[in-house]
């Protein structure tokens, strides 16, 4: 057999066919097998004598595959097995064997090593599965006839030949090694390491997607692991599953089956794996040619409804069989249960409880991904009518469910069904008239889509009476709603005017009173209660009510909303937000309406981000998820209302002078206030006058501004220095006092101006103390030198007259502040000389003495 890497590709000798095949004894097969390998190992022991040792690279292999590191080991191995892979089987199962190894390291390299030979490599064949000996349609050719016999040692039947058994005996060893293999992987696809799982699931996903040797199992692999404990590995092969489908579209069928049957209808299959097998199917990308997958899809949806439907109420776990709690149960000795056994009673109900819990929650996530899939599959199957009605019923019940997004999704689908088959359109209706009071609604993340629901809904709605109850319902609701949903549905009913204009109607026209003042008799003998709704009349007569607006009707055709008038939309006009009153009025006085409101810009937390200039982060458009089924960008979208858009990431800041420099009517709603701030006269001065004014600060100060910076730094650094600070100045006031002419003083208290006003102390301070040029003032009793002298200037009494006490000159209007105190009192320290002379040395010497 001559060497070559793609051994599958040889050309062997023809055989004859036969029309009327007869499966041959197996004995004869059995035999022909033995004598086939046996020679296959000889074909592998003349190649290793004469390749293997003849050429010098050859010979280096040989030396590292003896003594080379594993990564070399590995290497050396693949080359070999490549150059001609019938030749080297042993260097094969030496890399089989280096996977089935303890070693994560030296496992994980081996079999990254036969991914590449069977998958990327040659070595299986690209367009066909492997064949077993006994299946090999020329050997069965070979062996027809009645009296076929052949032991080892005779020539061989049929005009076979030697070529023909080592080329089929080696794609028998490779189909079985091929598969303990796969064995390798599972054990690897279980194991306890997150990093081995997912290489052994990589690994799983690229054998199937070259080849298609062993195709089924490993298909059941890669969906077992749906179901792994961690969610990365989970939502791993999910992607890869999705992966196989764009590759090889005509798997797709394949594919849906054996979910369905090795992960969906597995008895005892936790929700977890259920979940990403549902996500899975929900993704598949169908066209307009796949009808029959698009049918499979629907039908497996359809089975999940039934199954999740049937499971109890969320937060109700379901009851224990008598005599299965502890309550009930007789201890070993015939005793009442103690006071462990009811703990561990109570523990046990708390964790069925909650385990309970999260697999209600679990089921709602299931229904919607199921519901999901149902609205991607329904436009490309082919359906019957008879088919829709049996499953709507499913649908309606799935509407009541704990989760208003699940709701959503439901109403969705029914809208759809609805429109193209016209089947239960009123109880739809009633349904979705229900839903608008639902409070849910106030939280959840499905406003956008659930305004768009009831814009399709509405607009193709044929009776103008339920279109009038639900503007109505809706204008009531909006009062608890936040701006961004309040200016969805006011922006919804301007749109709805355009189609049905009578809605125009209850704005301008008065309310109508049917049924007017008549009054009905009715004959007492007859058996009729006298009374009907609540009203009576004399002797068993009834008088006739005005037909008025009732929106506690569950029909919306019968709530009688197109008789009264939408006082509901008055406090609008003066809601708090801009936008929402611009709307109201816009509405009321059938106005142009605003263009169709973005959600993001209406957000109270974006309208409070605007005071702080705080822009959202720039991202660039891209379209989120992988999912064809998502809408692109600039596709149609005419039924849909509103759209989730970005606009807060790409309006202009409000500090810029582009904003600034905008006309008023240009301006958004929200946005009047900061143009209006923007734009009023700036009182500051220009950058000429405050560099003049700096100039002549800094010669006039010679520096004082800067000295004043750093002493309240330092004061602020060390709080004591301001103390020492006060106690300074007021020794200096005392040294001010002593050089002065003595015009200052009064009573031994120095400080004092003759307009009785003392440095340093405030208006409220001299308030406290007197009023100004009183008569009868008290001056404070001095009994010892240390009342006389004041412990701060706080302490100084304000408002003191002069000596004659007849000053006219008037107060100080306004006291100078704290600060311009010290810069006053700091000039003077600077005006003083550096030495004071001998008499006010001596003075104070004699001061001393006399202490």
């Amino acid at each position: 057999f001559a060497p070559r890497p793609d051994w599958h590709a040889t050309e062997l000798p023809a055989l004859p066919s036969v029309k009327k095949l007869v499966v041959p004894p197996s004995g004869i097969v059995n035999a022909l097998q033995e004598y086939a390998e046996a020679l296959l190992e000889e074909e592998n022991t003349k190649y290793s004598g004469t390749h293997l040792k003849s050429s010098s690279s050859h010979k280096f292999l040989s030396t590292i595959m003896s003594s080379g590191t594993l990564e070399d080991k590995v290497s050396a191995l693949t080359l070999l097995v490549q150059e001609s892979p019938l030749h080297t089987t042993k260097a094969f199962e030496n890399l089989v064997g280096l996977a089935k190894k303890k070693s994560r390291n030296q496992a994980l390299m081996a079999l990254s090593a036969l991914k590449d030979l069977l998958g990327q490599g040659v070595v299986l064949p690209p367009d066909r599965k492997l064949k077993a000996f006994a299946k090999q349609p020329d050997l069965i050719n070979a062996l027809q006839g009645k009296h076929v016999q052949w032991r080892k040692g005779w020539p061989l039947p049929g005009n076979l030949q030697d070529v023909h058994l080592i080329s089929w005996a080696y794609e028998d060893w490779l189909k079985r090694t091929y598969f303990d293999l796969l064995k390798v992987l599972e054990q690897w696809c279980s194991d306890e390491i997150e990093y081995a799982r997912s290489r052994a699931v990589t690994y799983v996903w690229e054998l199937l997607k070259e080849k298609p040797e062993q195709e089924e199992n490993l298909l059941r692999l890669l969906i077992n692991k749906l179901g792994d404990k961690d969610r990365k590995i989970a939502s791993r092969a999910s992607y890869l599953l999705l992966q196989l489908q764009v590759t090889h579209p005509v798997m797709k069928g394949v594919i849906i089956s054996a979910i369905e049957s090795e992960c969906l209808l597995r008895p005892g299959l936790n929700s977890h794996a259920k979940y990403y097998a549902v996500i899975t199917l929900n993704q598949t990308v169908l066209s307009a040619r796949e009808q029959e997958v698009a049918n499979k899809l629907l039908n497996i949806y359809f089975a999940l409804f039934v199954g999740l439907l049937k499971m109890t109420d969320p937060g109700k776990p379901q009851s224990s069989a008598p005599g299965s709690t502890a309550s009930d149960l007789v201890q070993g000795g015939g005793g009442t249960p103690g006071k462990k056994s009811r703990q561990k009673e109570k523990m046990q109900e708390k964790m069925q409880e909650e385990v309970h819990v999260a697999n209600a929650e679990l089921n709602e996530k299931i229904i919607a991904q199921v519901l999901t899939g149902v609205n991607r599959a329904y436009p490309f199957a082919r359906t019957d009518d008879a088919h829709f009605v049996e499953q709507l019923d499913t649908l309606f019940r799935i509407t009541h469910s704990a989760n208003f997004n699940t709701s959503v999704q439901a109403l969705l689908l029914i809208q759809q069904i609805s429109s193209s088959k016209h089947h239960s359109a009123d109880r739809f209706y009633r349904v979705l008239y229900e839903s608008l009071l639902d409070p849910r609604l106030l939280t959840s993340s499905k406003q956008i889509l659930y305004l768009n629901l009831l814009y399709r809904s509405l607009k193709s709605d044929v009776s103008i009476k339920r279109v009038k109850a639900f503007v109505k319902r809706l204008l009531q609701i909006i009062t608890l709603h936040e701006p961004p949903f309040a200016c969805g549905v006011l922006y919804l009913i301007g749109e709805l005017q355009t189609t049905f204009p009578s809605i125009k109607g209850m704005l301008d026209q008065p309310e109508e009173a049917a049924g007017g003042d008549e009054e009905t008799f009715v004959d007492a003998d007859k058996g009729v209660s006298p009374v009907q709704d609540g009203k009576t009349g004399h002797n068993g007569t009834t008088t006739g009510s005005h037909i008025q607006y009732d929106g506690r009707k569950r029909d919306p055709e019968y709530s009688n909303a197109e008789r009264s008038c939408l006082w509901e939309l008055l406090p609008f006009q003066s809601h708090f937000h801009p936008s929402v009153s611009l709307f109201a009025s816009r509405l009321l006085l059938s106005g142009e309406m605003p263009s169709k409101p973005d959600p993001s810009l209406h957000t109270v937390m974006h309208f409070l981000d605007r005071f702080v200039y705080r822009n959202a982060r720039t991202k660039t458009d891209v379209t989120r998820g992988s999912s064809i089924m998502q809408p692109m960008v600039g596709s149609a979208a005419a039924d849909l209302l509103i759209k989730k858009r970005d606009g807060s990431k790409t309006e202009l800041p409000l500090n810029t002078e582009s904003f600034w420099l905008r006309k008023a009517e240009e301006v958004a709603p929200d946005e009047v206030f900061f143009h209006q701030y923007f734009n009023q006269p700036s009182k500051k001065k220009s950058p000429k006058e405050k560099k003049e004014k700096k100039r002549k600060d800094e010669a006039g100060s010679d520096g004082e501004g800067d000295e004043e910076e750093i002493w309240e730094a330092l004061v602020n650094s060390r709080p004591e220095i301001e103390n020492e600070d006060d106690e300074d100045e007021q020794g200096f006031s005392d040294m001010e006092g002593l050089m002065s002419d003595g015009s200052d003083e009064v009573d031994g208290v120095d400080g004092i101006d003759e307009a009785g006003d003392e440095e340093g102390v405030g208006e409220e301070e001299g308030e406290a103390e007197g009023a100004e040029g009183s008569d009868d003032f008290d001056a404070p009793d001095l009994d010892s030198e240390d009342d006389a002298m004041m412990g701060s200037d706080e302490e100084v009494p304000v408002d003191i007259p002069d000596a004659q006490g007849d000053s006219d000159e008037e107060p100080s209007a306004k006291e100078p502040s704290k600060s311009q105190q010290k810069r006053s009192r700091r000039k003077k320290l600077k005006q003083l000389p550096t030495f004071a002379s001998a008499e006010d040395y001596a003075k104070l010497l004699e001061d001393e003495d006399d202490e």
